[in-house]
Order: C-alpha cells, then structure tokens, then sequence
C-alpha cells in the first residue's frame, strides 16, 4: 500500500507536523505494511498523483491554492474507493470549499481546552480505538466542531464532558467528538482530532492509533 501525506499549512503551522511525518514513514516501515511520501505542498494532489496511492493524509491548515481540478481529484479518490485521514488540524481547512467539509465530516469552531482531559471510547472494537480500553487521559489540544452531526458519522471516541469546564464550549448539544469514521462514496474517510502536543508522537499507544487509523482507510483492517 502506497500513502501520500500533506502537512501543507496556509494557516496556523503546528509545532508537531515535522515529528507527525517522520512518525507516520517510520509506522510504514516498521510495520512493512505502507510506504508513505510526505510534502509540505499541495501540489502532489492531482489525479495522475493520487492515482499511485491508496490513502491521503492530509494533517493541513488553511485554504490551501489548489484549482477546482485538484480537489475534484480529491473528493474523486475517495468516493472511488480510496482511503482519507484527517489528522488534528485537518478541519481547519479548506473552509471555504463545503464539499470537503461534507467528506471530512466537520469543521474547527475552537479549542477552548488545552489541558489534560478524560476521553471515553464510544466503539471499543474498532481497530483504531480497540488499543485505548474503555476510557483515558491525555494531555492535547481539543477541537470543538460545527458543522457535525453525530448522525452522519460514526464516533469513535469523545470527551469527557466531567473533565473540563463545559462553560468555555461552544456547542448547545454539549457533544464533543474527538475521532470518528464513515464510508463516502466507495471509499473510507477517518479523522482523529488528538495529536497537537509534539510529545504525543513518541507514545507507543498514539502511534498505534495512528497506523490503525491508516489500515483502516486503506481497508487493511
């Protein structure tokens, strides 16, 4: 399996994007299952490109300068059966093309908690949450979200509403998803919103998380 990975920043740039590509080629190789390609740039987003892999990671920030071919592309990938992962910052992107909203299946409306906070694993069995038990701490920078709907996706973990101030949210619903997963089109679309923390990307059990996130997309698992 062949993963392309984009950390291209037209926003804030994220102190843990250079530690999250060297993670993500090492999980490749170590578990001899992926090679993966990095870039900074979005320009190896074209269909002819797309076309040499299987999963698109995109850890991204921004409206990033791709045409309207480059994201037809994109959306084009997925729906025909390839895999996509949003990591962290992946949904404060690209805020101004709606159907990227729709595949990633949220946008960044805040992060009113950088703390340490409990986190409840909604689907235990799935393989990209099954390594975390039932519940756990960490310490990372939590997204809220708008434009989400628990209805249209599959959660997979979320917070623990009893560990933060609930009054710094921003959602009525008090719902605070933290990863989820769902089909688009023919193809797999996970996102994870844990990863800020540069630190995070040495711990054995996130780095599992991550590969996990990436087997599954690519429908190893």
């Amino acid at each position: 399996m062949k993963v392309l990975m984009s950390r291209h920043s037209e926003g804030f740039e994220h102190a843990y994007l250079p530690h999250a590509e060297v993670a993500v080629k090492k999980l490749g190789k170590e578990s001899g299952l992926f090679e993966a390609v990095t870039t900074a740039r979005s320009s190896l987003i074209t269909a002819d490109e797309l076309a040499k892999y299987d999963v698109l990671v995109l850890a991204t920030t921004g409206e990033l300068p791709m045409d309207d071919e480059q994201k037809a592309a994109l959306l084009e990938f997925v729906r025909g059966g390839k895999g996509f992962v949003g990591i962290h910052n992946a949904t404060d992107t690209f805020y101004q093309w709606p159907e990227y909203g729709e595949m990633i299946g949220a946008y960044f409306a805040g992060h009113p908690w950088t703390q340490e906070v409990g986190v409840i694993v909604e689907d235990t069995e799935h393989p990209a949450t099954a390594m975390l038990g039932q519940s756990f701490r960490v310490m990372d920078e939590i997204y809220t979200f708008k434009s989400w709907s628990r209805d249209a996706t599959h959660v997979l973990m979320s917070l623990d509403n009893t560990s933060v101030d609930l009054s710094k949210g921003n959602r009525e619903d008090n719902d605070y998803a933290l990863a989820w997963c769902h089909e688009y089109g023919e193809g797999r679309v996970m996102y994870t919103g844990l990863g800020h923390p540069p630190e995070l990307w040495d711990e054995p059990w996130f780095l599992e998380h991550i590969l996990e996130c990436i087997k599954w997309a690519g429908r190893l698992t």
